[in-house]
Formats: C-alpha cells, sequence, structure tokens
C-alpha cells in the first residue's frame, strides 16, 4: 500500500521484471538514464531488483552477462541525451514546464555538473533527476565528445555492477528476501532521493 501511493504498481520494479523481462528492464534503463521524460522511472531500486531476480524464471542470465547488458543500456540512453542535448541547444530554456519538464530539475543539474565536473558522470549517476537532465545538459553545453564518452562509460560501470551485485549477493545469503521486494523499493527510493531533497533545502535556505 505504502509503495503504492510512491509509485504506481505498472511502474514498480518487481511489475516491469515479471511483465516484461530482461528486455523491458533494459528499455526503462535507457530511458531513466537519458530521456528527459524518462526522469520517473525506477533507476536504483530497479537494478537492485534485477539482481535479486538473477538466475531465476524472470531472468534467466549469468550476473555477468546481465551487468554487461545493462552498462550498455545505461551507456547508450546517457549518449542519446548527450546527442539530444547538442542537438537541441537551448530548446529547455524556452520550454513552458510540464508533469515531463520541470525548471528546478535542470537547475539542480546545472549545480551538480558545475560543482563536481566530469566526475559528476560518475557521481550523478547514483541520484534520480541528476542522472536523466545531465547527459542533457552536457550536449547543450558542448563538453568533450572523447571526455564524455569515458566518464560515461565509467558512471555507468560503477552504477550497475554497485547497485545490482548488492541485489545478487543479498538474495544468495538472505533467499527469501524477494518477499520484501516493497520495502525494499521504498528503502531504495528513500535512500536515492535523499540527495535530491537535502539540494533543494539548502537551495531554498540560501534564498531566503
Amino acid at each position: 500500500m505504502i509503495l503504492d501511493a510512491i509509485m504506481p504498481e505498472s511502474l514498480s520494479p518487481e511489475t516491469i521484471i515479471r511483465i516484461g523481462g530482461v528486455a523491458l528492464l533494459l528499455i526503462v534503463v535507457f530511458a531513466e538514464t537519458g530521456l528527459f521524460f524518462g526522469f520517473f522511472l525506477p533507476g536504483d531500486s530497479l537494478l537492485f531488483t534485477a539482481g535479486l531476480f538473477c538466475q531465476t524464471d524472470f531472468i534467466k542470465l549469468s550476473p555477468e552477462v546481465l551487468i554487461l547488458l545493462l552498462i550498455l543500456a545505461a551507456t547508450l540512453g546517457t549518449a542519446t541525451g548527450y546527442f539530444f542535448g547538442r542537438w537541441a541547444g537551448d530548446f529547455f530554456s524556452h520550454r513552458k514546464e510540464n508533469f515531463f519538464y520541470r525548471k528546478k530539475y535542470v537547475e539542480l543539474t546545472q549545480e551538480y555538473l558545475q560543482k563536481h565536473g566530469m566526475m559528476a558522470f560518475v557521481f550523478g549517476r547514483f541520484i534520480p533527476v541528476v542522472r536523466t537532465f545531465l547527459p542533457i545538459l552536457a550536449g547543450i553545453a558542448k563538453i568533450n565528445v572523447q571526455k564524455f564518452w569515458v566518464y560515461n562509460l565509467l558512471g555507468a560501470t560503477l552504477w550497475v555492477v554497485s547497485v545490482v551485485m548488492a541485489g545478487y549477493w543479498l538474495s544468495q545469503l538472505f533467499p527469501n528476501l524477494t518477499n520484501y521486494l516493497g520495502l525494499i523499493a521504498i528503502i531504495m527510493i528513500a535512500v536515492s532521493t535523499l540527495p535530491v531533497v537535502v539540494s533543494v533545502i539548502k537551495k531554498k535556505g540560501t534564498t531566503r
């Protein structure tokens, strides 16, 4: 019930994997990591759940193969956002706000990029909204393509390996962990969105 209030059942990590399997898993990761309307899709919780379901009837792949596929999806998703940003130019600066686009998301991501430089592609992978809008803004700013590919791949690799393997290892230690997917998803969402909440609170405090 709590999870339904936070995320529609159709978008829960468990539902995505149970219904769509690996194919839908890869599509969601691709969209969430670079398409501006994908910020509301599950990211960290989806990778963690994929690790839990690895080598089961829902994901009949070894952790190594699953990780390689997810790294590819995350890298290509971010690259799509980057090259869309290069093409779109100042499109977003003149775009009206709607459900899929909020200027505060762009401002938050801009601050993160200015603070961390290219390492934002590594750290930002672990922060919802930032990992979605960062490649688009990097494309608009026309950041060096070669550097982008290096940090894009590095960030995708560290993100996918750490989160998927955390889920996989815990599933090996606690076989019944899949019975608590709702609670796990809530914890993952809370942990991953905490930096965003803190940043917004700090920004409001400095503007008063």
